[in-house]
């Protein structure tokens, strides 16, 4: 069981709980064995909860906040959880909980900037173009977007690796002025040495991926999982078979991409034809 200085309360909604569950239990002086016994559930599923591998039920949770005499604080603490799930779509979920526990992210987008490297302009453009759309729900929408994004402002981030189709680059996607934003994110975001960012461009002539996006997510003691979306639909699978094969389509993307160093001269010169335009 790891040492709780190892826990990292920021990494998600579901590292807090742990890392609460822990602090709550430990306060009480009890053992995980011990808080098992007294609220009916497994010693494994304690040990879980406590280190954010296990998304907490509600009635483990009324069951550990009674047990442990905490008055409401640990039920509070789900419905915190509940909320921010709520901000994202349902088929999105599973994925967003892969996310925050990957080790690394490899991430293949012919369309649209990566998620995880959109401004909020840029992100409330996309959600505003949407069919029916109102401010108040793209409001929701950037700010669920914006919460995904912290995992990468983490003490331990994962390693983001991003290869995006140059057509990304020259899609206006809001005014000249986002487009601008965007891509002066992008510069910065490509300094950090966790994350990586290259350009396919169009002289590859390459057609793999042009179908839709994907990400393959590494998690330490899991099989790696794969999230693929099309025409604004997601779906995630851990199937060996699915898995190696995009896999293969990501490295056969990357090789045809230009070298970040390249790619950022890229981005440069077309946030200068965004700024001229």
């Amino acid at each position: 069981m790891p040492h709780a200085k190892e826990l990292d309360p920021t990494k998600s909604p579901i590292a807090f709980f742990g890392y609460e569950l822990r602090r709550y239990r430990q306060e009480a002086g009890l053992t995980q064995g011990k808080l098992a016994k007294r609220t009916g559930f497994a010693l494994g599923t304690i040990s879980m909860a406590e280190t954010g591998r296990r998304r907490p039920t509600d009635d483990f949770v009324r069951r550990c906040d009674k047990a442990l005499g905490v008055e409401g604080a640990l039920i509070r603490i789900k419905e915190m959880m509940d909320n921010v799930a709520a901000q994202l779509p349902a088929w999105f979920r599973p994925w967003a909980e892969i996310e925050q526990a990957a080790e690394s992210l490899r991430t293949w987008e012919p369309l649209l900037v990566p998620g995880l490297l959109q401004t909020a302009d840029y992100a409330r453009a996309l959600f505003m173009g949407e069919p029916r759309g109102s401010a108040e729900k793209a409001e929701m929408d950037v700010a669920a977007r914006l919460e995904r994004q912290r995992i990468l402002e983490r003490e331990e981030p994962p390693l983001l690796w991003v290869v995006i189709d140059e057509g990304v680059l020259g899609r206006c996607i809001g005014d000249n002025r986002v487009m601008a934003a965007q891509l002066d994110h992008l510069l910065e975001a490509a300094r950090l040495s966790h994350i990586t960012i290259q350009v396919l461009p169009f002289e590859a002539g390459s057609t793999v991926g042009l179908l839709g996006s994907f990400v393959v997510a590494q998690v330490r003691g899991a099989a790696n999982t794969v999230y693929m979306e099309s025409a604004g639909q997601g779906q995630v699978t851990d199937r060996p078979g699915d898995v190696a094969d995009i896999t293969i389509k990501y490295e056969a993307i990357r090789a045809e991409a230009l070298p970040q160093r390249a790619s950022l001269e890229l981005i440069r010169e077309m946030r200068g034809r965004w700024i001229g335009s």
